[in-house]
């Protein structure tokens, strides 16, 4: 499969991990999660949760308020919640 937008496929033969890494950056903050082909039983199931989070992430991000210019300490902690129940 292809990467996506904030959605990157590892499949390298010489490491251990194969699957997908999401990344996001919203002023000056990097959101980051790898989401593990083992762990989800399959290539697609591991795009589907990954795919799943983003869109949750993108949400919560568009809907919040900036302070000063950047992300409240309230979202960033949200942000993070959410991509560890992931």
């Amino acid at each position: 499969m292809k990467s996506r937008k904030n959605l990157t496929r590892f499949t390298y033969e010489t490491t251990a991990f194969q699957g997908w890494r999401l990344c996001l950056s919203r002023t000056g903050t990097t959101f980051t999660k790898y989401f593990s082909d083992k762990k989800y039983g399959g290539e697609r199931k591991a795009l589907k949760a990954a795919d799943g989070a983003l869109t949750e992430l993108k949400e919560l991000l568009e809907k919040s308020r900036k302070v000063n210019g950047k992300l409240s300490k309230t979202t960033i902690n949200k942000a993070q919640k959410l991509l560890k129940a992931a």
